[in-house]
């Protein structure tokens, strides 16, 4: 059971850390749709182009996977943040960040590649 006195103290951050978290959750919505548009240029791309269908899969399917992770990390961060502002103990979410960066950098790459393969 939480303690509602130690919530009140610190309203603002609790508050904040909603609105993070709600920041995240707008952020992996976005990514999953990512994947579905390139999951959609599957379906536009030519028979004779298996390379650009493959990319395309690979590139939508692991935007979903990112978007679907990041909501996840995204929702255990809340909860180890709402423990921390109570406590007076806070700690950056490293993981996340890292993670995001890393795979956003990857798919950016793939969708590159797969911009290029479509337009030649």
């Amino acid at each position: 059971m939480r303690d509602s006195s130690n919530d009140s103290k610190f309203v603002q951050q609790h508050l904040a850390n909603e609105r993070t978290f709600l920041a995240w959750v707008r952020t992996s919505l976005t990514i999953i749709g990512i994947g579905f548009l390139a999951a959609g240029l599957v379906f536009q791309s030519s028979p004779y182009n298996h390379f650009a269908h493959w990319l395309a899969s690979i590139v939508g399917f692991g935007a979903v996977i990112l978007g679907v992770c990041i909501l996840t990390l995204a929702t255990r961060d809340f909860f180890m943040k709402q423990k921390g502002i109570n406590s007076d103990n806070f700690r950056s979410p490293t993981t996340l960040i890292w993670l995001i960066f890393v795979s956003l950098g990857i798919i950016g790459m793939l969708l590159i590649g797969l911009v290029f393969i479509m337009l030649s």
